[in-house]
């Protein structure tokens, strides 16, 4: 597959929104960055912390963080949304990296549990670009036949290797958060972006060798 096959964001075909603890886009085809974390990587004095950035980011947008604010971003322009949504998750993500958590997909077989899941049935249900399985967090672009695909099979994908590994590990409860980050990808050079973003996540934590997975499918 080349890049002139991987489709973006298009403001005038249809798309679906669903509104859990963060607003998610899907459209059909269109290529997303999703992220998913583990159930403890954001302890509770941190994610007090994080609120509190995430009220400056809001604010600095003229976003009442008090208010409804999500209903207020998704009437802005697509270029201001994305803006908006970056800094968000940029905000959220450098806690990732700090590596809080048992940080349990340090652990190289329940990694490769993960990654195998993701890749199971690429280019049959979903076409995977990119992935990075961190310690605690997962990044990878990927793109859903329809747009309701994208969470039932996040869903799906969740509670496998979730089961799977906490078998191993000995332990029960959530193993990964309920909610997930999803972006929708709007062109080429954002599709790069997050490529980049994604091979250069290890080295920006600071991790060695062994303690991540990346893949990366060859595009011409």
């Amino acid at each position: 597959m080349d890049k002139t096959s991987i489709s973006y964001f298009d403001p005038q075909a249809e798309w679906l929104i669903v509104e859990r603890g963060l607003p998610h886009w899907a459209q059909a085809g269109c290529v997303v960055f999703i992220t998913w974390r583990l159930g403890d990587s954001l302890p509770s004095e941190i994610l007090n912390a994080l609120d509190q950035q995430i009220a400056e980011v809001l604010l600095q947008e003229n976003l009442n963080p008090s208010g409804n604010w999500k209903l207020e971003l998704a009437q802005r322009d697509t270029t201001t949304r994305g803006r908006v949504q970056w800094k968000l998750f940029a905000t959220r993500d450098k806690f990732l990296d700090d590596g809080l958590g048992a940080c349990h997909l340090a652990n190289p077989q329940y990694a490769n549990i993960a990654l195998n899941s993701l890749l199971r049935f690429d280019d049959d249900r979903y076409y995977v670009t990119d992935t990075v399985v961190m310690p605690n967090h997962i990044h990878f672009l990927c793109s859903f036949q329809d747009a309701e695909s994208m969470l039932k099979q996040c869903m799906e994908w969740k509670r496998f290797t979730g089961r799977g590994i906490n078998k191993l590990i000995g332990r029960s409860g959530e193993f990964w958060q309920v909610d997930q980050f999803d972006h929708l990808i709007r062109s080429p050079e954002q599709f790069d972006h997050y490529r980049r973003y994604i091979a250069a996540n290890p080295k920006k934590a600071n991790l060695s060798a062994g303690s991540y997975l990346h893949f990366q499918k060859p595009l011409t």
